[in-house]
C-alpha cells in the first residue's frame, strides 16, 4: 500500500524504558527531585525532553533546557544503551527493504543519538534516511521532524508515505502533515491515545504491520 515507512524509534523500533527513566530520574535529583518509582516516568519516552519537564514537573524553559543538559550527561554515556529491540523489528525493517520500499527515521530524539541506537543494534543498515530531532532544540517536535523527513526525501506523493509510531504525538505529527498512520500497541501508547489522536490504522503486535506491506 505504502512505498515510504517512516519509524518513530522509541516505543517502536526499541524498548528504551531502562534507559530513559534512568536518565531522568538523574536529571530530576540534579534538582533535588528523588523519583521512587521510575514507571512514573513513562510519559518522558517519546516527547521533546523540554516540553515533558515543563509538563509534568512545572519546570520554567531555562530550568527544562538545564534538566535536559543533565539528562543527556547521563543518558549519553551508559542510558544510550540500557535499550533493546521488539522483537521481530530486524526482520520487519529486512522484509520492507527487500520489497523494494524506502525507510526513513521520523525520531525526537537527536540524530546523534539516533545514529547511535540504530548502529549499535545493526539497524542503520535498512534505513534510507535518518529524520530526527537537532541537540539545540530547534527541530524537536514531531511535526517538525516529519516535515524535515519528507522534504528531505523529496516526497511529492504523500499518499505513498505512512507513519508508524507508539504515541499520540507521532500521530498528530503525521496528521499535521498529511500522512497516514499506523499507531502501535507494543510500545507506551494504548489504543485510545491512538484512536483520538487519529490513526489510519492501529497495530497489536509487529507482525501486523507487515500487512500493509
Amino acid at each position: 500500500m505504502y512505498n515510504i515507512f517512516l519509524f518513530d524509534l522509541d516505543g517502536t523500533l526499541t524498548d528504551p524504558g531502562e534507559g530513559i527513566t534512568n536518565s531522568v530520574a538523574y536529571a530530576l535529583n540534579k534538582f533535588g527531585i528523588e523519583v521512587i518509582d521510575k514507571t512514573t516516568l513513562y510519559n518522558f519516552i517519546g516527547p521533546p525532553l523540554v516540553d515533558s519537564f515543563m509538563k509534568y514537573y512545572g519546570f520554567n524553559k531555562e530550568d527544562a533546557l538545564l534538566a535536559v543538559d543533565y539528562y543527556r550527561e547521563y543518558f549519553g554515556v551508559t542510558g544510550i544503551f540500557e535499550n533493546q529491540v521488539f522483537d521481530g523489528i530486524p526482520e520487519l525493517l529486512k522484509g520492507i527493504k527487500k520489497s523494494g520500499r524506502k525507510i526513513s527515521l521520523a525520531t525526537s530524539k537527536p540524530e546523534q543519538y539516533a545514529v547511535r541506537i540504530l548502529e549499535h543494534f545493526d539497524l542503520l543498515k535498512y534505513f534510507d534516511f535518518v529524520g530526527a530531532a537537532t541537540m539545540d532544540e530547534t527541530r524537536s517536535k514531531k511535526a517538525d521532524v516529519i516535515k524535515y523527513t519528507l522534504d528531505s526525501l523529496g516526497v511529492v506523493d504523500k499518499s505513498n508515505v505512512v507513519m508508524v509510531g507508539d504515541r499520540h504525538h507521532d500521530i498528530k505529527g503525521a496528521v499535521q502533515n498529511g500522512l497516514d498512520s499506523i499507531g502501535v500497541l507494543f510500545g507506551y501508547g494504548n489504543q485510545e491515545e491512538l484512536e483520538i489522536a487519529g490513526a489510519t490504522y492501529i497495530a497489536e503486535t509487529v507482525n501486523d504491520i507487515l500487512k500493509f506491506i
